[in-house]
């Protein structure tokens, strides 16, 4: 595969994404590179992130779209799959990603992995249990983190 390939596939994502936004989420190029994107997740709403706004990086390979992009909250959140660095852990980052998945796809998926932990395979043990053992407490730390990194003071 060639950067080629890659470059028209992310074009005609951009394209896509622009004419028809995923709920909640927005995505483009920063600055003039394609291959580097930034992208924003509104807290959704019934959920302890609402109000938040969201910050994450994307970064495509010149194997895409036949190898996941790599993807990052750049604001700190609270949440058992998405660790301090940003890192999150979703089974379409890794070895279910398909080239037929788009970035608005993607996105979507995020945002309801917000609105629906998967405790089964955390990369944060501890928030995990806490939201497994009292979800009242997970739910109100999951707020304090979004009205701390997440909400214009």
């Amino acid at each position: 595969m060639s950067r080629r390939t890659a470059l028209r596939r992310i074009k005609r994502e951009l394209i896509s994404i622009t004419r028809d936004p995923p709920a909640y989420c927005s995505a483009g190029p920063i600055d003039d590179n394609m291959f580097e994107w930034q992208a924003t997740i509104m807290g959704p709403p019934d959920s302890p992130y609402e109000g938040g706004v969201f910050f994450l990086k994307i970064f495509f390979s010149n194997n895409y779209p036949f190898q996941p992009p790599g993807i990052k909250f750049e604001t700190k959140i609270y949440h058992p799959n998405i660790n301090i660095n940003g890192i999150i852990c979703l089974d379409i980052l890794e070895r279910n990603w398909s080239p037929a998945l788009t970035i608005p796809k993607l996105l979507l998926s995020v945002c309801s992995l917000l609105c629906d932990p998967n405790t089964e395979d955390p990369l944060d043990e501890e928030i995990a249990e806490l939201y497994e053992r009292d979800k009242e407490s997970y739910n109100k730390n999951a707020k304090e983190w979004t009205e701390r990194y997440a909400m214009e003071h």
